[in-house]
C-alpha cells in the first residue's frame, strides 16, 4: 500500500479586518511539498489571544506535524531544509535589479524603434535609465535616503539640505540624459552630484574604512557602501563626459 501523505495541523488567523499573510505563504508552503493540511483558522481576536495562551507563542500561523510544534513561517522553511532569509544581511540584489532592469530596457528601446543594438546608444539610456530609476526608489522616502545619506555624504554633511535636493537632481538629470534635452542643464548636474559622491563613498570605504550602507536605493536598504555602490556616482560622471565631449566635438 502506498504511504500515506504527512499531515500537518495548521493553525493561522483569518479575521475579519486581517488575513495573515505568513499564513497563507506558509500553507502554500506545505502543500507545495505534499502535505495534507488540516487547515484550522482563528477567527476572532479572543480565538487568536486564546490559542496563543495556550500553546505559550507569541505569533501565528503555528505549524504542527506528527504532534510536535513546528512553528511559524520561518520555523516551518527551516523544518523543510529551505532558506530563510536573514533581512538584516547585507546583499547587493536591488542594485543588480536596478542594472538588470535598466539594461533590459535600453535594448528593449534601441529594438523597438529600429535602432538595433548599436552600443552608444544602448549605453546612453542604460545610464540614464538607472539614475532615473534608482532616483525613483530614494523618492520613495526621501527623508529616510537623506538620513542615511548624511553617513557619508561630504556636502550633505555640511548643508543637510543637500540629502533631499540629491534624489530630485538626479532624476531631473536623467530624465533629460534620456531624451538628449537640455543639455546645459543636465551635464552639470549629473557631473556636480556624481563628483561629490565618487569622493564621499571612496573617502568613507577605502580611506577612512567604514563599514556602511549605501543609499543608493534609498534609506531601507542593506546593500553595502563599496565598489558598487561607486558605480551609480561613476556612471553619472561618464555620462556627462560622454555628453560634453559630444557638444565640444
Amino acid at each position: 500500500m502506498p504511504s500515506p501523505e504527512p499531515t500537518a495541523i495548521f493553525y493561522r488567523m483569518v479575521l475579519p479586518d486581517h488575513v495573515c499573510p505568513y499564513g497563507l505563504k506558509a500553507r502554500h508552503l506545505l502543500r507545495s511539498k505534499g502535505y495534507v493540511v488540516d487547515d484550522r483558522p482563528l477567527t476572532t481576536r479572543a480565538e487568536v489571544d486564546a490559542f496563543k495562551q495556550k500553546h505559550g507563542v507569541a505569533t501565528t500561523p503555528q505549524i504542527f506535524i506528527d504532534g510536535e510544534r513546528i512553528g511559524g513561517h520561518d520555523d516551518l522553511r527551516r523544518h523543510l531544509g529551505l532558506k530563510v532569509v536573514d533581512p538584516s544581511k547585507p546583499t547587493y540584489r536591488p542594485v543588480i535589479a536596478v542594472f538588470a532592469i535598466a539594461a533590459a530596457l535600453a535594448l528593449a528601446i534601441g529594438i523597438g524603434t529600429g535602432h538595433g543594438l548599436a552600443p552608444v546608444p544602448i549605453v546612453e539610456r542604460f545610464i540614464a535609465l538607472s539614475m532615473v530609476i534608482l532616483a525613483l526608489l530614494k523618492l520613495q522616502d526621501v527623508e529616510r535616503f537623506a538620513t542615511m545619506f548624511l553617513n557619508y555624504d561630504l556636502l550633505a554633511r555640511k548643508w543637510v539640505p543637500y540629502g533631499r535636493v540629491y534624489p530630485f537632481a538626479e532624476a531631473l538629470a536623467g530624465i533629460l540624459m534620456a531624451g538628449h534635452l537640455l543639455s546645459w542643464l543636465s551635464i552639470p548636474i549629473a557631473l556636480f552630484i556624481g563628483t561629490i559622491g565618487m569622493v564621499s563613498v571612496f573617502k568613507a570605504v577605502y580611506i577612512d574604512k567604514r563599514e556602511l550602507k549605501c543609499a543608493c536605493v534609498g534609506g531601507n536598504s542593506n546593500v553595502p557602501l563599496g565598489f558598487v555602490s561607486l558605480t551609480e556616482n561613476v556612471m553619472m560622471v561618464a555620462m556627462a563626459l560622454w555628453m560634453a565631449a559630444r557638444l565640444l566635438a
